[in-house]
């Protein structure tokens, strides 16, 4: 009897881990499909190399993650636009940032026709990923949980922007 348990719980496991690959491997080529959408600026991936820092690289074309508190566009208060650090796109207006105490520039509204969203399932989780509309650049996610009046939260990379003060 404990035998037959034991097999059990390992056919359990396995499925169990064989179920959490495949859901992991099916986020990943998700999150490469925004690559195949034709955007207005696009570039070799040497030719991004070559635009971007390498850690901006990583974020706007792989879409890694800044650590929290690191960007020093948390602490910037001016007035102006954050724009892409890819394009130049005009993404966020400064009045429009709020301190979310999350550790990255946050923001509850984008400007008109600034942004773009997909599924990003990667993690097992469903988040709603944002990138920039003119060159694809992977920005970060957004949230249900941000300030009046929108009631979302755009958690933005700071390495995937640059401010321009008005």
């Amino acid at each position: 009897m404990n035998l037959a348990r034991r097999q059990f719980l390992q056919a359990g496991s396995a499925v169990a881990f064989l179920g959490a690959i495949g859901a992991l491997s099916f986020g990943v080529r998700h999150a490469f499909a925004a690559d195949a959408a034709t955007f207005e600026v696009t570039h070799t991936e040497e030719e991004w190399k070559k635009i971007l820092t390498p850690n901006q690289f990583q974020v706007l074309r792989k879409e890694a993650t800044e650590r929290p508190f690191s960007s020093p566009l948390n602490d910037e208060h001016r007035k102006g636009v954050f724009h892409c650090a890819g394009c130049d796109l005009d993404l966020y207006a400064s009045d429009t940032k709020f301190e979310s105490g999350t550790g990255w520039p946050s923001f509850y509204q984008p400007l008109q026709n600034a942004i773009g969203t997909k599924t990003d399932s990667t993690f097992g989780m469903a988040r709603t990923a944002v990138h920039c509309r003119r060159c694809g650049g992977h920005l970060g996610h957004v949230f249900n949980d941000g300030p009046k009046p929108t009631g979302l939260r755009y958690c933005m990379n700071g390495l995937a922007m640059k401010f321009v003060p008005a």
